[in-house]
């Protein structure tokens, strides 16, 4: 045998895999359609619309030239594609082709992704529809690699290991901004000679004590937060399982603390809520009594919603403009829809279309706040149908067809993944590579079921070499 062939070439590709969506958490938390205000110096900040602007420390690293803004500086999506694009090569020698369970639902993501392709020919902005179709056809890449190639990786405490590694920064960085790092932030921007020309919004937005993180605004770490901690946390479970019971609920215990301060320390009320409902439906899905369930349903509710309305009640008593704001988008969004039906505006142009039909008194949106919306707005009503039946058919799919509900760590996926559609509904996750390359990722690895067929007969007389193979092996 070759040294060649002798590489764990499965453990390598899950290893990179993993570090490359922990990168993304960490370089990639803008929208891609603010891709070209990543290397902006601090007076170009000022040509951001009004009230929506990515992290201004982060986009002006120069300012901050210390170890840690050099570890959190984004990078443009560009760099992102080129490393995927290896791991696409790596990701192709992962095993024979095999027709895919479900067809239905990859040919509705294809369907989807063909339809932006033409909706771009007659797009009302080329540069927002360009870096918005890169970014999907990598969305694809990723979905392709997790059912391809990662379902057939039997170790995955590789990958897993790299997310957490990820997920650990991010929750460091939204801990330091808690403890004075926003506070620095807005002397930052203070400094700036024309500081007064940013909007008022932007201004008090960053005044308003909420962390964000290395993603664009507080809501787009609540996103991160539902999206990965279910799984990171099993995953960190199983991962530990040498250091015993008690290290590993300290361990764990303090990552799921880091995840649920970050998010309460966000301030999103959505994420909030979502969190929540996971919480009853991971109850209802345990094979528990259904006094003991009803029980613990009452608590959970009782104790979520009593905390989540004296926290906000000073934001209801203001009249929640956020929730009014966003009826105005996905107003919008319908009425562009209506107006473009077949192709819409063109993929990534919302804010195109709503500049022209908004308000006068109304807060100047990039993305509808809703990505279901939005792809009626930008790519019709083709474009509409085929995402949303990818994404509702691809839960239902890997549920009801019992891929999930066999392993803790595929449900806590599979809810992950549930929370991140959820708050789809109020926000734009799909245009955050760090949100939804991770998502499509997951989405591919549930559809995939479990093609790992680890070898059970070899292992069945060898109790000690089984034991060993569970404590490397994540799933």
């Amino acid at each position: 045998m070759s040294i060649f062939q002798s590489i764990p070439w499965p453990r390598i590709f899950a290893g990179l895999f993993g570090a490359f969506l922990g990168l993304a958490l960490i370089k990639f938390g803008n929208p891609v359609i603010l891709d070209r205000f990543v290397d902006a110096p601090p007076e170009k900040l000022v040509s951001l619309e009004r009230g929506f602007a990515a992290n201004p420390e982060l986009l002006s690293p120069s300012s901050n030239p210390d170890a840690s803004a050099v570890l959190y500086e984004p990078w443009p999506v560009s760099r992102g594609l080129w490393i995927l694009g290896g791991l696409l090569l790596v990701g192709l020698k992962m095993g024979r082709w095999q027709p895919p369970m479900g067809r239905w639902i990859f040919a509705s993501a294809a369907v989807w992704l063909g339809w932006q392709l033409l909706a771009s020919s007659q797009t009302a902005n080329p540069y927002l529809t360009r870096v918005t179709i890169l970014h999907f056809l990598a969305c694809a890449v990723c979905l392709f690699l997790g059912w391809h190639s990662l379902s057939r990786v039997q170790r995955l405490w590789p990958f897993w290991t790299a997310l957490i590694i990820g997920l650990w920064l991010v929750f460091w960085q939204g801990f330091a901004q808690h403890y004075g790092g926003l506070e620095e932030t807005r002397q930052f921007i203070y400094a700036q000679p024309n500081w007064k020309d940013f909007s008022p919004e932007f201004i008090k937005r960053i005044t308003s004590g909420r962390i964000y993180s290395t993603l664009v605004y507080p809501n787009a770490l609540a996103g991160a937060i539902l999206l990965l901690l279910p799984s990171v946390s099993i995953a960190l479970w199983r991962l530990s399982r040498r250091f015993g019971n008690v290290a590993r609920g300290v361990l764990v215990g303090t990552l799921v603390y880091a995840g649920l301060a970050c998010l309460i320390w966000s301030g999103s009320k959505a994420g909030w809520l979502i969190a929540l409902g996971l919480g009853l439906v991971l109850i209802l899905s345990r094979p528990i009594s259904r006094q003991i369930k009803w029980l613990v349903l009452a608590g959970i509710l009782a104790l979520g919603l009593s905390f989540f309305f004296i926290r906000y009640a000073g934001y209801f008593a203001r009249g929640a403009t956020s929730v009014s704001a966003r009826f105005d988008y996905w107003r919008a969004a319908l009425q562009t829809a209506a107006s473009h039906p077949v192709l819409g505006s063109g993929p990534g142009t919302f804010s195109v279309s709503y500049r022209k039909i908004k308000k006068p008194e109304s807060e100047m949106a990039r993305l509808a706040h809703n990505d279901y919306l939005e792809q009626a707005s930008d790519s019709g009503i083709v474009g509409f149908l085929a995402y949303s039946l990818f994404i509702v058919g691809s839960l239902i799919f890997t549920y009801r067809r019992g891929l999930v509900q066999k392993d803790g760590l595929r449900f806590a996926v599979w809810l992950g993944v549930l929370g991140w559609a959820t708050q789809s509904l109020v926000e734009f996750g799909l245009y955050i590579p760090a949100l939804a390359w991770p998502a499509f990722t997951f989405i591919g690895w549930l559809l995939a079921g479990d093609r790992t067929q680890p070898p059970e007969a070899a292992c069945a007389n060898q109790p000690g070499r089984r034991r060993r193979q569970g404590y490397m092996n994540a799933e």
